[in-house]
């Protein structure tokens, strides 16, 4: 099973949060409040915060920006994930990746059915990788910004988790394009 080993020394993680809203301001934007609280909590780096309307273009040019960024190692957007005809964020997403993290959402849904039961499936958590970034997309939800952060990327983005973790394979996120 999943452990932290003590005797590695903790590596902080630049994030950067991104909701995605035509309502939320930053004053009244909690679940960005609840993954910047948790990632600081744990150690790492708030690298830049915003906040885009529900547009697929102006959502994948944010996350472009932000994986040509060198000061972001890992984004994680907030809202938009759902089945309703202005939820695109999870398009916007793929537009950028170069690898989806397929498990991901998987491991996303059975987290979230053990919390919520089939409701679960009304959602369309996603991860994937680009330019060296790692991207996540997660439900608008404050319970599932802290389900997600709590059972699975927490534990991912720390150096220390056992038997492997996102960290230890930064170095080798972009090798494809430095290869001739």
């Amino acid at each position: 099973m999943s452990r932290i080993d003590e005797s590695k020394e903790f590596i902080p993680v630049r994030i950067a949060i991104l909701t995605v809203s035509d309502t939320r301001g930053l004053e009244d934007d909690r679940s960005g409040d609840t993954l910047v609280q948790r990632l600081t909590d744990a150690g790492h780096v708030l690298a830049d915060r915003a906040i885009v309307k529900d547009e697929r273009a102006l959502i994948a040019d944010k996350l472009r920006g932000w994986i040509a960024d060198p000061e972001v190692d890992v984004v994680i957007s907030t809202g938009g994930t759902g089945l309703t005809g202005r939820d695109v964020t999870v398009e916007a997403h793929r537009d950028v990746y170069e690898k989806e993290i397929d498990a991901f959402g998987t491991v996303f849904t059975m987290v979230s059915f053990k919390k919520i039961g089939t409701s679960a499936v009304q959602s369309r958590a996603t991860g994937g990788v680009a330019g060296g970034t790692y991207l996540f997309a997660l439900p608008g939800s404050t319970g599932a910004c802290k389900d997600a952060w709590d059972e699975i990327l927490g534990l991912q983005l720390d150096y220390r988790h056992r038997p492997c973790n996102f960290v230890e394979i930064f170095p080798r996120l972009d090798e494809h394009q430095r290869r001739k």
